[in-house]
């Protein structure tokens, strides 16, 4: 049956109708060599025999689990509760797509509430929305949302220890506009200040930190709102979620919008997704936050009910007037995200958060004893992620443990030119002591084979 099952009669109405013959004559205009060609197929299989050569092939692959993982960089290894699996797929909760009925979507709504309250409590932040695509779409959207509110100024500054990839699509976002984009050097692993203030001046819309940033290293972001502030412009932090255990929220040091990637909540790691972005802001700024708010109200007859918030219209059909077209989101995301959190609670988060500090200092500590080792920035605080200058490039330290069932770590110089040796290594709660000691005696082996 074809996709389209147009009779014969149907065909020969629309070609009239177009002023054609037949579908030949309409598509005549294309080059032969596009519409006459044979593709090179194999015979068909029967379905034990195609089962059977699909499943071969997804052998090929290695899931996380069969592989001792140290690789980070924004997509991290966490354990996720059983609970959340179990509680994620009930119908009454469950969607990929916005509650434009309010009537008819109330558990959706009710846990886009609950997220978003849970995010505010996290950050410290005033206003959360209900979700983005991911961490880099919420980069792109807060530089929309100063830029709208900055209408005069046409400079973001962001830091060159923000995620190179978060980095990309801000250019992708501004690119085609008058937007002048500053990336600040890095000085010991941690954004360099002084840059940061002499970058900073009253044609700046907003300035984008952040913290752990790619490096792993905590930025000194109470200082650098001292010197944002005083020119006018915005201060975005780029933040870890599950960081906040252990490190000061943004809403504590004067940021004006907290951003990031929420993974680390209950999403498991895969292949380019799907994640959940978050956005919060100070209260001053609701009436700009992009994407969707849910308020809780009460019905005619006084009970609890909950609704869309605070959307202009023109997000969805008058593009040009808006101050986003985020129109969809990662309800089921953030949901997984929601029941995370729920479930650990403020003394479970602080504590995943602790492990997390705690086993990756333990692991930096036994890899900078290794001969040939050494930690990159030796004197800046880390949260789970730390850099290794290694003896051989990175690379083929990388090759040689993963023969063993070990992802070492990321290679930095595919982001940062002059740092070949360079691995960024990533150690969560998921890590114990023989998994580290396993990585530092793989580590010594790889360094004293001959190239």
């Amino acid at each position: 049956m074809d996709y389209i099952p147009n009779t014969d009669a149907d065909l020969s109405a629309m070609l009239r109708e177009i002023g054609v013959a037949s579908f030949d004559e309409l598509v005549a205009a294309i080059p032969a060599s596009l519409r006459k060609f044979k593709m090179e197929l194999p015979a068909a299989l029967s379905e034990p025999e195609l089962q059977r050569e699909l499943g071969a092939m997804a052998s090929r692959n290695k899931p996380l689990d069969a592989l001792t993982s140290f690789l980070g960089a924004g997509a991290y290894e966490h354990f996720i509760p059983s609970a959340i699996d179990a509680l994620v797929s009930r119908g009454e909760l469950y969607t990929a797509y916005t509650p434009y009925q309010a009537e008819a979507s109330q558990g959706t709504l009710q846990l886009l509430y609950e997220y978003q309250s849970l995010i505010c409590r996290l950050t410290g932040m005033d206003i959360s929305n209900a979700s983005l695509y991911d961490g880099g779409s919420a980069v792109g959207e807060s530089a929309y949302l100063a830029l709208n509110a900055h209408p005069k100024r046409n400079r973001i500054v962001v830091s060159s220890a923000l995620h190179p990839e978060y980095r990309q699509i801000l250019r992708t976002y501004t690119a085609g506009m008058d937007i002048e984009v500053v990336e600040l050097p890095t000085r010991d692993g941690v954004t360099d200040l002084d840059a940061l203030a002499a970058a900073t001046n009253e044609n700046t819309a907003a300035v984008l930190l952040q913290s752990p940033n790619f490096f792993g290293c905590i930025e000194p972001m109470q200082q650098a709102g001292e010197l944002i502030k005083p020119k006018g412009a915005w201060f975005v932090a780029v933040v870890n979620p599950l960081s906040l255990g252990a490190l000061r929220p943004p809403g504590e040091y004067g940021a004006d919008l907290a951003i990031g990637e929420g993974q680390p909540l209950g999403i498991p790691v895969s292949y380019g997704g799907p994640y959940v972005g978050f956005l919060t802001s100070s209260k001053q700024l609701v009436h700009k936050v992009s994407g969707r708010i849910v308020g809780r109200s009460v019905d005619t007859e006084g009970r609890e009910a909950f609704c869309l918030t605070l959307q202009a219209r023109e997000q969805h059909i008058r593009r040009e007037k808006a101050t986003s077209n985020i129109c969809t989101n990662q309800s089921l995301m953030a949901l997984r995200a929601c029941i995370f959190l729920a479930l650990m609670g403020k003394r479970g988060i602080r504590e995943i958060a602790e492990l997390n500090l705690r086993r990756s200092h333990q692991a930096a500590d036994a890899i900078s004893r290794i001969p040939g080792f050494a930690l990159k920035f030796p004197h800046a605080p880390f949260f789970n992620e730390f850099v290794v200058t290694c003896p051989a490039p990175a690379q083929t330290i990388c090759d040689r443990l993963e023969r063993d069932g070990i992802l070492a770590g990321l290679p930095l110089g595919r982001f940062y030119a002059g740092m070949e040796c360079d691995l960024l290594v990533c150690v969560t709660e998921t890590k114990l002591t023989g998994d580290i000691e396993r990585l530092a005696e793989s580590l010594s082996r790889a360094a004293s084979q001959k190239v």
